[in-house]
């Protein structure tokens, strides 16, 4: 058990130090988040930003959501986002959507490709065609 806390407090060393390297003051929300990605086993940022909740009440989804993004970026955690927007096998069937006021909204793909085609044709962008799938592509997936 010494051990393992050993382990999880170095790792948490190296991940606040390389959010240190970008830039990325370390506040007691962002430990926290460390803390609980290190400690528990969550499939998701919903499960994260509750447990964080529980400590601090103050801490937004969005927080939640911008440190994991942070994380993925750094190279510090490979994450496999559950809002995913792709038909491909095992995907979910929704987005999240997060609104410049740290609100968000889950849409499910249905709704999402209706928006999706509305809006394009009121741009003029469908001509006459379909959206058949929605993806989205990051540089560096982790799989």
């Amino acid at each position: 058990m010494e051990k393992a806390k050993s382990e999880i407090d170095t790792m948490k060393k190296v991940i606040l130090e390389q959010l240190r390297e970008q830039g990325c003051r370390i506040t007691k929300q962002r430990e926290l988040l460390v803390d609980i990605i290190l400690k528990e086993r969550c499939n998701n940022c919903k499960e994260i930003y509750y447990l964080a909740a529980k400590q601090d009440p103050n801490i937004g989804m969005a927080t939640v959501y911008r440190m994991m993004n942070t994380l993925e970026e750094i190279g510090a955690l490979k994450w496999r986002n559950e809002y995913r927007i792709c038909e491909q096998e095992g995907s979910p069937k929704h987005c999240l959507v997060e609104f410049q006021d740290s609100s968000s909204m889950e849409l499910k793909q249905e709704i999402l490709h209706e928006i999706l085609e509305r809006g394009l044709e009121a741009r003029g962008y469908l001509k006459g065609r379909r959206v058949k799938r929605v993806m989205i592509q990051r540089s560096e997936c982790a799989e």
